[in-house]
């Protein structure tokens, strides 16, 4: 059951990668990101939204460890904790960032919690 489960968190974890990484024009929509004089914001995307993530979850796949996935999971944490940083700091879309902020919250604790009590390195 633990295995079926990381491997779904890594599965969403390159489909939310692949649309910044293919889409990125979409995925800075969608996060009310805007361009400005050059297309530099879309190689960030595709970098740091994009890449970033579906090399990661390939990554948990392919090494196919407790430790692996856990660390997928300290991505997400970062990525939520970025997001309580902006609501306090930044005031965005409540709604949005609590969506995006409770999908990286829930995948960070599954992926730790889940992972570190089977691989204690």
């Amino acid at each position: 059951m633990i295995d079926a489960l990381n491997i779904t968190a890594a599965l969403l974890t390159i489909g939310f990668g692949l649309f910044g990484f293919l889409a990125p024009a979409y995925t800075a929509s969608a996060l009310d990101l805007a361009p400005t004089n050059s297309t530099m914001g879309f190689s960030e995307m595709r970098a740091s939204v994009g890449g970033l993530f579906v090399v990661a979850g390939l990554a948990a796949i392919w090494l196919g460890t407790p430790t692996a996935y856990a660390m997928l999971g300290f991505a997400f944490a970062g990525a939520a904790l970025g997001r309580t940083l902006s609501l306090l700091l930044d005031h965005p879309p409540v709604l949005k960032v609590l969506i995006f902020g409770g999908i990286e919250a829930a995948l960070a604790l599954w992926l730790i919690l889940a992972n570190l009590s089977r691989d204690p390195f």
